[in-house]
């Protein structure tokens, strides 16, 4: 029932729900179009389809790049990953040009392929905390499609009535007194104040909607506080998902299991990999 504004960084009430004229700030979510042009998206996917992919749940198909994980009982080694593909060498490399990448080192990397036809989709879920970090990245390759948000949490969202400016864009809530011009009976224009208005989280989802070959960044309360999906009905056609990963503290400098992250990632950053 909102849309997500790159632009302004805000959760729009759509027009044709009872949110419309409403909003919210929804930060956490990085979006950058164009992040690679039709001839490199071709050459990716032709490369990609050199290799198998294999069935995974909800109608996809994957490619794994990553070490072996047990979620369950926390344990991981390198088993036999052998490093992200050399065609995302150069993808990791523009990604140090988004302003939310500085320092981003993925240690894994997960293709996802979605098609109308295998009823494609992915649940509303949380990527894991224990092993991966802040920042996960995804490169939406051949086709648009809508990253659906949702939140289980028990808080309220605190909701602000916008205003656009005479180009039709939408102004942040705080950036003009939050007064309305209102036509009393006598068709008399009078100043009517427009209180913020508490509604349950759980009744709030918001589309973020990817173009083709966009990058999209989640972190922060995106990433740890709302659930992400992507349902049937937003797979028009084929589409590829090109997911990085990047090590949480634990497995950073001065965590509990530093050494092997550094061993995971020299692995990770050699660009020699096959899926695993």
């Amino acid at each position: 029932n909102f849309t997500y504004c790159p632009a302004t960084g805000l959760a729009k009430g759509n027009e044709r729900s009872e949110f419309a004229g409403w909003a919210f700030p929804f930060p956490g979510v990085f979006l950058t179009e164009e992040f690679i042009s039709e001839d490199e998206e071709s050459e990716i996917v032709e490369l990609m389809d050199r290799d198998d992919w294999k069935p995974s749940q909800s109608g996809r198909k994957k490619q794994d790049y990553g070490p072996k994980v047990n979620f369950k009982k926390q344990r991981l080694k390198a088993g036999s990953f052998t490093g992200l593909p050399s065609f995302s060498k150069k993808i990791v490399a523009q990604m140090k040009a988004c302003s939310v990448l500085g320092g981003f080192l993925p240690v894994e990397q997960c293709n996802l392929d979605y098609v109308p036809d295998r009823g494609s989709a992915i649940d509303p879920h949380f990527d894991d905390w224990w092993l991966w970090g802040e920042r996960l990245v995804s490169l939406n390759l051949l086709s648009k499609t809508v990253l659906s948000m949702s939140c289980d949490s028990e808080d309220s969202i605190q909701l602000f009535p916008t205003f656009s400016n005479e180009n039709g864009e939408l102004s942040p809530p705080g950036s003009c007194t939050q007064t309305s011009v209102c036509k009393n009976s006598g068709g008399e224009g009078v100043n009517c104040i427009l209180s913020p208005r508490l509604v349950p989280s759980k009744e709030v989802t918001v589309a973020i909607h990817l173009p083709r070959r966009s990058l999209v960044v989640l972190y922060g309360d995106a990433r740890y506080k709302w659930k992400h999906a992507i349902y049937r009905k937003h797979i028009e056609h084929r589409r590829i998902c090109v997911t990085f990963r990047e090590l949480s503290a634990e497995f950073s400098a001065g965590g509990r299991h530093e050494e092997l992250g550094k061993e995971l990632l020299e692995i990770a950053l050699s660009f020699q990999g096959r899926p695993v």
